[in-house]
């Protein structure tokens, strides 16, 4: 039986999600910028200059400088600006990007994109975090994330263009490293890894993990923690802000996509994952990850 630490790094290595660029560039002059209303979690790396990030709710302004970034990890209330004072961020007006130069003195250079978790464990991993998270050049303990950033910024410099697919691999790894010292300085995270640190539901999210195609019912769960049912379900809601039904729902669909990319039937995929018959499967499945799973193989197993 592993330990809870290695299982949170088992989490977080499989972390399945995708990074995509919409932003290279500069700002000059007075301007705001904004991704509210999108959707999406997003993600500012700053490359040149600096600049001030403003979150509703949040009284104070942070200045981000060259070489820091935010990672945004849901749709929020935002702004980046030139302007410090919160009002005046919001009267600068929106302009389009310039191109980024290597000698620039003025402005801020910028790397900008969105970040999509997939459905399944993923999505719950991230759900337990926090809204968004830093990085800042000078900490001393990211010195991996470090070194990735400036992968970047050579990138940033490449001539006559840098390249879209390499910023985005790097970045999503980027994140990851950042990601992974996050979850190490945070004590009281919720979702997954709240399970994943705790002594008692630990085996059992390593066993529901592991063998997502047996008959896991209430009882049979709290049976692994060793308390009542009612206790269980109590406790485990209490660590995770997660129902167990919510859990073993991530951990079969996660599994289940992974053997639809593998080119697996839809039929073998669902008893793999638990389900007594392809119509269950289908229901469970198009709930969760919005399309058939038939649609879902025909479009990813290409790619496995």
């Amino acid at each position: 039986m592993i330990s809870a630490s290695p299982l949170v790094d088992w989490l977080l290595a499989r972390l399945d999600m995708d990074a995509s660029l919409f932003h290279v560039g500069r700002y000059c002059g007075g301007w705001h910028a904004s991704t509210e209303g999108m959707g999406r979690a997003s993600f500012h790396l700053v490359v040149q200059g600096s600049c001030w990030l403003h979150v509703d709710g949040h009284p104070d302004a942070i200045c981000l400088e060259s070489g820091d970034a935010v990672f945004l990890l849901r749709d929020l209330g935002y702004r980046l600006s030139s302007a410090q004072d919160p009002l005046d961020a919001c009267a600068q007006p929106r302009r389009p990007m310039e191109p980024l130069e290597a000698t620039a003195s003025d402005g801020v250079g910028l790397v900008c994109g969105f970040f999509d978790f997939h459905c399944g464990l993923s999505s719950l991993i991230v759900e337990g975090l926090g809204d968004w998270i830093i990085l800042r050049a000078g900490d001393p303990a990211v010195s991996a994330a470090r070194a990735l950033f400036e992968l970047i910024l050579e990138e940033c410099r490449r001539s006559p263009a840098p390249s879209q697919n390499m910023l985005e691999r790097l970045t999503h790894l980027l994140f990851l490293y950042v990601l992974r010292q996050h979850v190490g300085e945070q004590p009281d995270l919720r979702g997954l890894i709240a399970l994943a640190r705790h002594a008692a539901f630990a085996p059992l999210l390593e066993r529901l993990i592991e063998q997502p195609d047996q008959p896991w019912t209430l009882e049979s769960m709290a049976a692994c923690t060793g308390v009542s049912r009612s206790a269980f379900f109590k406790r485990f809601n209490e660590t995770a802000g997660l129902s167990p039904g919510q859990v073993l729902l991530a951990v079969r669909m996660r599994h289940a996509c992974q053997l639809l990319r593998a080119g697996t039937t839809v039929e073998r995929a669902g008893a793999a994952a638990g389900y007594q018959s392809v119509a269950a499967f289908t229901r469970a499945f198009a709930k969760a990850v919005g399309v058939q799973p038939g649609a879902y193989r025909k479009a990813m197993a290409p790619h496995a």
